[in-house]
């Protein structure tokens, strides 16, 4: 099946949205640690899309068939949103903006072996070659930046974490197609929010000071941007195209969001772009446009 203009125009908005993840999970966490970051996210998106699926009267009680593969995904889901929260702590917003970019790469890998007609050719593996080159010379490189702004435990986090995000996007996909998107989406956060909370209650402090300055509604829209934006309506919208379209064609849409992440961590965190990202973002967004040079179903 053909991709509309339509939903190509989806598409790519929401990779532009999705983009500036990395900086507003960067606010975020200047008062929320990981695991709050991403209780009160859910939290927040939970209700956006609870609303939207009474508005569309959608069925959310799983089947008896749904309730373990939804368990499945929500696990990947918990460690994969928790790890991405701490891999950005300890990277910058461009850095981390990059190689969480190639998260469509994984997605490639894992579709070759769960989604039939979704294969590797010679085509796609030059694409996945060029965009680890990128990955590799950025962290080889510590993106250029001064040590002390570079931490190699940060990249291989958010590495693992894009490897986590590509898997579960497949899984996702795979499902979308047996049972609603939003039924998908919700349950995947739903059973991670008691997870998120205890461990937010048990390791983690809230910088309530941070909440005094008078710029504190940096972090406060973070934290929003990211309930609302990118887990209310990117998940729901991504996941329904996910639904008509192929999944591992969709998610490679993602060679927009490194060049969206690294522009507004230059913009609004004042992060400085040096060669290493430059051209470590032009690998992997030429990479990820080779991965997807094939027949669009």
């Amino acid at each position: 099946m053909a991709i509309p203009l339509r939903a190509i125009f989806a598409a790519v908005v929401i990779h532009i949205l999705w983009g500036a993840n990395p900086v507003s999970v960067k606010f975020g966490l200047e008062v929320f640690p990981p695991f709050w970051s991403a209780f009160l996210r859910f939290t927040l998106a939970l209700i956006c899309v609870f609303a939207w699926a009474r508005f569309r009267k959608i069925r959310l009680m799983p089947g008896p068939e749904e309730w373990k593969p939804l368990a499945i995904l929500a696990a990947i889901f918990w460690l994969q949103i928790w790890t991405m929260n701490a891999g950005f702590d300890l990277s910058t917003g461009a850095i981390s903006s990059v190689l969480l970019a190639t998260h469509p790469m994984f997605a490639a890998l894992f579709a070759h072996f769960m989604i039939a007609g979704d294969r590797l050719n010679m085509g796609r593996l030059l694409g996945l070659s060029v965009a680890f080159g990128g990955t590799a010379l950025i962290i080889l490189r510590g993106g250029g930046v001064e040590a002390a702004s570079f931490s190699m435990i940060g990249a291989g986090v958010v590495i693992f974490t894009s490897m986590l995000l590509g898997l579960r996007l497949i899984m996702a996909g795979v499902m979308v197609r047996k049972m609603d998107p939003i039924r998908v989406v919700i349950w995947q956060m739903l059973l991670s929010q008691a997870p998120f909370l205890i461990c937010a209650l048990t390791f983690e402090d809230i910088n309530w000071a941070r909440l005094e300055a008078p710029d504190a509604w940096q972090p406060l829209a973070g934290i929003a941007y990211q309930g609302i934006v990118v887990a209310g309506i990117g998940f729901a919208v991504s996941f329904e195209l996910m639904k008509r379209y192929s999944p591992a064609t969709m998610v490679s849409f993602g060679f927009i969001a490194p060049i969206s992440g690294v522009g507004l961590s230059i913009l609004l965190l004042g992060e400085q772009i040096t060669w290493t990202i430059a051209i470590g973002t032009a690998c992997v967004g030429l990479g990820l446009i080779l991965v997807t040079r094939r027949g669009r179903a």
